[in-house]
């Protein structure tokens, strides 16, 4: 069925009420045509104007469903023929009744002209719909393409994250054998794998609570202090009533990779990486700055990839700061 989304019932009673306007001139003059007539002729009068009203509801009615839902080709020539077709048979059909069953006496170029109109109004109503349809159809292959291409960006995105945090975890694992800690090493392994879990099947997801990511960092965080031996420590605050608030999944673990790989992290220089809300309900993630003395090689996508993610989910751009002492980043949040 056409998008407009006609059915018999609606067409009918757009018959009933365009038949209405299409006789009008035949409405105005009966009281002057029956005043013309015996009383003997008025009820045969009366009969030719009610088949003359039913007939031309019954065209109407099938000349929109026929333009609505038969007819599919877009050039308006080829409808027009098809209708104008149709819209002549039924006028030799018109004249045929009118002149055998009521009267000889024809108002030929009246009842053309009426014909006529209602050929072109039916080509014409089944010409836009068709054009709209085709149009929705359009719009909506337009959408589909868009929401693949952000799908699409946003896999290669998130996947760019997984084998840096995937080294950096078996490093802190391999430190943990090598010092021979059963114990540490069991329970790393138990929090490495709290953490993947996470990781894998944040790929099913967009947005996650802000609850969400916070544990994930909660867990996280174990695995960064055996890493660094207590020389990296978080300190998370945020108010109960905000961890409702909706982040893109992965936000805060490549800005911790970012922190590590970009700052020397030893006694002399302890980290510690401070997450809370600011007064805009934006997650501030704050770090002191110690910079290696040889800066690491890196391409830079750590930073560039929260920003295409936050771009792409929330329409809403990351902001960074830095004062020479203290590192900055705001991430905006739903």
């Amino acid at each position: 069925m056409d998008l407009l989304k006609y059915t018999s019932t609606k067409l009918l009673v757009i018959a009933f009420i365009g038949a209405i306007f299409i006789i009008y001139p035949n409405i105005a003059s009966l009281p002057w045509e029956l005043s013309f007539l015996d009383e003997s002729q008025h009820f045969k009068h009366w009969v030719q104007f009610f088949f003359r009203y039913l007939f031309f509801v019954v065209f109407i009615w099938f000349l929109l469903r026929y333009n609505l839902w038969k007819i599919k080709e877009l050039p308006f020539k080829n409808r027009l023929f098809k209708t104008l077709l149709i819209s002549t048979l039924a006028f030799v059909l018109f004249l045929i009744v009118i002149y055998f069953c009521f009267t000889k006496k024809l108002h030929f170029s009246m009842a053309l002209f009426q014909f006529s109109v209602v050929c072109i109004i039916c080509t014409f109503v089944g010409h836009v719909s068709l054009l709209y349809a085709e149009q929705i159809k359009r719009e909506q292959e337009i959408e589909r393409l868009k929401t693949e291409n952000l799908q699409s960006r946003y896999d290669a995105l998130t996947n760019q994250i997984n084998p840096h945090f995937f080294f950096n975890s078996l490093n802190g694992l391999s430190a943990l054998i090598r010092k021979k800690d059963d114990i540490k090493t069991q329970e790393y392994v138990n929090t490495l794998s709290d953490v993947f879990r996470y990781i894998l099947q944040s790929g099913k997801k967009g947005l996650v609570s802000l609850s969400e990511e916070l544990n994930f960092i909660y867990s996280f965080q174990y695995m960064m202090e055996v890493r660094f031996a207590n020389k990296l420590s978080f300190e998370i605050e945020v108010a109960e009533e905000k961890l409702n608030l909706k982040i893109p999944v992965l936000s805060l673990l490549p800005l911790i990779d970012n922190i590590v790989v970009h700052n020397t992290i030893d006694s002399e220089h302890k980290m510690n990486i401070h997450i809370c809300l600011n007064e805009r309900d934006e997650l501030v993630v704050s770090n002191p700055v110690y910079p290696k003395l040889i800066q690491p090689e890196t391409n830079g996508t750590g930073l560039k990839n929260l920003e295409n993610r936050f771009a792409l989910l929330l329409n809403k751009q990351i902001r960074v700061a830095n004062d020479d002492n203290v590192f900055y980043v705001y991430l905006p949040l739903a």
